[in-house]
């Protein structure tokens, strides 16, 4: 089997999990791949459940037909995606249910439609940021951070994908990138008022809890770099409720 067929395999395969999965219904939704010379994409009306490798539209760069079925009418904005993002191997485009019934609600504020799933949903911080100055977005944080303690704990990261975080490396130096993350907690410590940590139990190795001195006491987990293993968070919030039952 060519690589090809092997791809238009893929995407049938890809579409009928989709299908079955409820994030796509009817005609709606559109998978493309590229090839080695071009790109697949589903026809216009198909239906994601029911495709035929063989009848895949496939285009050039231009955007015409090569062959197979007419193309999805979306084909601009796949075409798009690849220009935008050259890297992009494929693409899928979808009008799922729930999306669909989210954005037609009245009264919702468009800059929190979704209450949070995650930590990593409700806010990240652009490591180039930091660079172009720590305050103004330990500022921005704080002030987010401000509207949620009382829905439950707390998470303010920075991260990016590997090429991401190299480019930052490169832009700014990877010396100094270390010294905005720690620029940064100092930021933070100093916006709470911090004037003082008493060290507490350890989460991982380098990172303990620390909890703010004298008065009432904040906990602070500061950590930078790769300290902590995967269920960091966890474990933290973990020994928290245990210390917090304790009591």
């Amino acid at each position: 089997m060519s690589a090809e067929a092997k791809l238009r395999e893929e995407i049938c395969l890809l579409g009928r999990s989709i299908f079955d999965r409820g994030l796509t219904h009817g005609s709606t939704g559109n998978v493309s791949a590229k090839t080695d010379d071009g790109w697949l994409l589903t026809p216009t009306g198909s239906n994601l459940g029911r495709l035929d490798p063989a009848r895949l539209a496939k285009l050039d760069w231009k955007g015409r037909l090569v062959s197979g079925d007419p193309p999805s009418k979306e084909a601009f904005l796949h075409l798009a995606m690849y220009q935008e993002r050259p890297s992009n191997r494929a693409v899928v485009h979808l009008h799922s249910t729930h999306s669909v019934a989210v954005s037609i609600l009245d009264d919702i504020d468009p800059r929190d439609v979704l209450p949070p799933l995650s930590a990593y949903y409700v806010m990240r911080i652009d490591p180039q940021e930091l660079a172009d100055g720590a305050a103004p977005v330990v500022d921005r944080a704080i002030g987010w951070a401000a509207t949620q303690v009382s829905k439950g704990p707390v998470l303010v990261y920075s991260t990016a994908a590997p090429d991401a975080v190299r480019a930052a490396q490169d832009a700014v130096g990877k010396d100094r990138a270390a010294t905005l993350v720690e620029d940064a907690l100092a930021a933070i410590a100093s916006a709470l008022g911090v004037k003082a940590l008493a060290i507490g139990p350890q989460i991982d190795p380098g990172v303990p809890w620390t909890f703010t001195v004298p008065g009432e006491p904040v906990a602070l987990a500061l950590k930078s770099g790769n300290f902590g293993a995967e269920d960091f968070f966890m474990k933290a919030l973990g020994m928290l409720e245990q210390g917090q039952q304790q009591q």
